[in-house]
């Protein structure tokens, strides 16, 4: 049974499960890495066998592959795919940045430039769960950012294919190459390549404990986009509200993993203890009941704010949710004061797996309150900036003594030389 606190029986620090209890896998991680970097496809193809149990004659998916699986999909669950993938695009067009120029002064010009990264990978989770949901989410971005490659890489099946909705899902999302490799196996192909995986210059994805190590390691050779850690929700919730609809978004990440975890703050404590008959009435009904259950017991909470529902909001302030819902009737009045979320779901007919899924905002949030300081996958994850200066040789001397004179203050005689030696006789 979920535990019930009043506010200030548990410090806020500690009402999400944040601490790491995975066992220490750089070493092995490091192994992998440096095999993957001495062997290449060798590797790989090993790695599949013994991870995957999967006999690979190649690494990459075929167009031939691709095209199989797609006619073996739901044709209804095709039309839900594009229909995301539309919204998906239709959200994320919004953050194109453009480049600018400045040229209001004499002889000077200067400017920045937004290019795509070149090269992208995206890491897609395998094994008994398929993601197709991560596939668009991770993949559309980058297509509208401009990055020229995006390779895929996923666990395969023991058949040796991969799951026909990860590749229907990439086919609609214009995704370049596929490969068959997951694990840190995958991550250290995408950063170091083989004779088959190209290097990219970027990773996203979600994944294990072993792919989020090897993203630690490998990151500095090329760039990351987040360390997830286990999911978490967080919902604000009056007495207004329908606890069987509270309880189930609760579920929806419990069920995620042991260690999620999923919060309901409420100003009435009779409303908190509905929810939690809910939880014990739902919980049964799912399954992955048992990973439910071992989340919502061990890493579960509701915390009472007596008729205080600014102070449920302060507290989701400080915890800096994954995902957080204002399951209420006027949640716009809330959302200015909200600092600190990956992703905020509005009012009562919000369910999170809305998020997860359909509506369009990008579902690769920062986790383990990194929220405070981080921002949910999006186009800008995928371009990076250059800047411009020109300065003609009147504007130049213009500032010539006041840049020496700066450099002189930090004691580098010739960075004031550079500009100074142009305007000597």
């Amino acid at each position: 049974m979920i535990k019930i606190y009043n506010y200030g029986e548990v410090e806020n620090s500690e009402i999400f499960a944040r601490q790491n209890t995975e066992e220490n896998v750089s070493r092995a991680v490091s192994e992998i890495i440096a095999e993957v970097v001495k062997n290449g496809d060798k590797a790989l193809v090993s790695y599949a066998e013994k991870f995957d149990g999967a006999n690979l004659a190649a690494l990459e998916v075929t167009d031939a592959e691709i095209k199989e699986a797609f006619g073996a999909v739901d044709p209804a669950f095709i039309a839900v795919l594009e229909e995301a993938a539309v919204n998906i695009r239709h959200f994320h067009e919004k953050q194109v940045r453009s480049s600018f120029v400045i040229n209001d002064k004499d002889g000077v010009v200067m400017g920045q430039k937004v290019m795509p990264i070149e090269k992208v990978g995206i890491y897609v989770p395998g094994g008994t769960a398929a993601y197709p949901s991560t596939v668009l989410m991770d993949s559309i971005p980058a297509k509208i950012a401009g990055c020229a490659e995006i390779v895929m890489v996923t666990p395969p099946l023991a058949s040796g294919k991969v799951n026909p909705v990860i590749l229907a899902a990439a086919k609609i999302a214009g995704i370049d190459r596929i490969f068959k490799t997951g694990g840190a196996q995958a991550v250290a192909a995408l950063a170091y390549g083989t004779e088959s995986v190209p290097k990219v210059d970027k990773i996203v994805g979600p994944g294990n404990a072993y792919v989020a190590e090897a993203k630690k390691q490998v990151f500095g050779r090329v760039a990351i986009d987040m360390i997830a850690g286990p999911s978490e929700i967080l919902v604000v919730a009056d007495s207004t509200c329908n606890p069987k609809f509270v309880a189930a978004d609760m579920l929806s990440q419990a069920e995620h993993d042991k260690m999620a975890s999923a919060v309901l703050v409420t100003d009435s404590r009779a409303f908190a203890e509905r929810v939690s008959a809910e939880l014990e009435m739902q919980i049964p009904k799912l399954a992955r009941a048992e990973i439910a259950r071992a989340s919502i017991e061990n890493n579960g909470k509701i915390i009472v704010a007596e008729d205080n529902l600014m102070l449920a909001i302060d507290i989701a302030n400080e915890i800096a949710p994954e995902h957080l819902e204002l399951c209420m009737d006027n949640p716009f009045d809330y959302l200015d004061k909200i600092k600190h979320a990956g992703s905020i779901f509005m009012g009562k007919n919000c369910p999170e797996a809305l998020g997860d899924y359909f509506a369009g905002p990008n579902h690769t949030l920062p986790t383990s309150g990194t929220a405070r300081f981080s921002s949910p996958l999006s186009v800008d994850d995928f371009v990076k900036k250059s800047q411009f200066t020109y300065f003609s040789a009147q504007a130049l001397e213009k500032v010539a003594d006041k840049v020496a004179c700066f450099a002189e203050k930090e004691g580098l005689g010739g960075h004031a030389e550079s500009v100074l030696v142009r305007f000597r006789k």
